[in-house]
């Protein structure tokens, strides 16, 4: 049976001391290291059944910290956001970025249950496991860790007690996002921003951009989470991290079969707008499937375009002539 345990207090410390902490997984349990949660028993023979958002469980106690408030829009939209504009760099860069939202994160006994178990807002891979490779949820200790963890602090405070466990995992980088939406009960000294954290020789350094997606800042990011429909300048941004990302691997936009689609389409558009104003020059009016019908035959020299154009007697004629110059 889950039974409620006592609330903590709805008070988010304003700054964790690094020097003081201690091993995350042998500390005692205090709920007041989880601001903005309440603690649960949640019997170990019940954990894998629970359904619920949770924000840590551990074996030794049995003891899970949930989150207070309910869903919101406000605590929702930055994950979901980012596995959107990630979706945009990965066009970009030409391959498969994966956001996988709020997946289980753990530690295993020998017998494969869980003794730690977290779950972030937000999980991303840029370079995902195939599906054969897949599995239910992250082990930490056999599994390649996600690129980048995002939490959303909206109504909560993850530097207290979660923050160093992800420190203490070896997470290569994690982004804590206080969104601009304002919680009530938030302590006016928490300001709304991204905050990037790097792991360097194991310990958590504050940075003022990604490593994963390099040059993408997080002034940056927390604009593109939290704004409502995407900028100039958050496009600008998300087409220079994604080339950025295809020059090191040597692939870009046309290896996306999405966007090399769009792409062709803009660029036989282009091409036929140009034929279409030679014709019209020569007395020579083309028709509104004109863009399509020439798209159709594919790529053709542009020289071999003009040729056509100026020797044909009409639309028809045009693209038989183009036709005849592809077969050849």
């Amino acid at each position: 049976m889950i039974v409620p345990m006592v609330d903590p207090a709805h008070s988010p410390v304003s700054s964790p001391s690094r020097e003081a902490r201690t091993d995350p997984e042998t500390t005692p349990l205090d709920p007041a290291d989880f601001p903005g949660c309440r603690a649960l028993h949640i019997p170990r023979s019940e954990i894998e059944d629970y359904e619920g958002r949770l924000e840590y469980w551990e074996a030794r106690t049995e003891t899970a910290m949930v989150v207070c408030e309910p869903t919101t829009r406000f605590h929702e939209q930055p994950s979901h956001q980012l596995a959107g504009l990630t979706r945009l760099i990965a066009a970009s860069r030409g391959s498969l970025i994966q956001a996988y939202g709020t997946t289980d994160l753990g530690k295993f006994d020998d017998q494969g249950r869980f003794k730690v178990l977290m779950q972030a807002d937000q999980i991303l891979y840029l370079h995902p496991p195939p599906p054969e490779e897949l599995t239910p949820r992250v082990d930490v200790d056999r599994d390649d860790l996600p690129d980048v963890i995002l939490e959303v602090d909206y109504s909560t405070d993850v530097r207290v007690r979660k923050l160093p466990l992800y420190e203490a995992w070896g997470f290569p980088e994690v982004w804590v996002d206080v969104p601009d939406a304002r919680y009530p009960r938030r302590p006016r000294s928490r300001l709304s921003g991204l905050t990037i954290h790097l792991l360097e020789d194991g310990r958590f350094r504050e940075a003022p951009s990604s490593r994963a997606f390099p040059g993408w800042t997080a002034e940056e990011i927390h604009r593109a989470l939290n704004e409502h429909s995407t900028s100039g300048s958050t496009a600008a941004a998300l087409d220079r991290v994604g080339d950025a990302l295809g020059a090191t691997e040597g692939t870009g936009p046309d290896d996306d079969s999405w966007l090399r689609r769009h792409r062709e389409e803009g660029r036989n558009e282009g091409r036929a707008g140009t034929v279409a104003a030679l014709l019209e020059e020569r007395g020579i009016l083309t028709s509104t499937a004109f863009p399509a019908r020439l798209g159709e035959l594919g790529q053709i020299p542009e020289s071999e375009l003009i040729r056509a154009a100026l020797r044909c007697a009409s639309e028809t004629e045009f693209l038989e002539l183009c036709a005849r110059r592809r077969r050849s």
